[in-house]
């Protein structure tokens, strides 16, 4: 069983940056691929990025390529999204999740952490 915490969310202005925490607990993090996921109030969870189990790999949404960074650090059992550039339309609870593979779809992920709230003003 893993538990993830997200962290790190807040207020901020256009064109601003903000870095999101996942810290994992439980379980053997190097044997789950981490996601990340936001749900924008009356929207469905939405797939933003997403890494492998050991880090060669990261997926993005287009909407946040060149803008947003998934990366991990094992040592720290943590899962880190670095968002610069920020907009509006970036708004929404974030989640982490831990998974299988590093996919695109809320199905393929099994643990998930109870969110952050990003507001972006204009």
């Amino acid at each position: 069983q893993v538990q993830l915490v997200e962290s790190g969310g807040g207020l901020v202005q256009a064109g601003g940056s903000l870095r999101l925490s996942c810290a994992a607990s439980g379980g053997t993090f190097g044997s789950y691929a981490m996601g990340w996921f936001r749900q924008a109030p009356g929207k469905e969870r939405e797939f933003v990025a997403t890494i492998s189990k050991i880090g060669e790999r990261t997926y993005y949404t287009n909407s946040v390529k060149g803008r947003f960074t998934v990366s991990r650090d094992s040592a720290k059992r943590t899962a880190f999204l670095q968002m610069n550039s920020l907009k509006p339309e970036d708004t929404g609870v974030y989640y982490c999740a831990a998974g299988q593979a590093a996919a695109r779809d809320v199905q393929s992920f099994d643990y998930w952490g109870q969110g952050t709230q990003v507001t972006v003003s204009s």
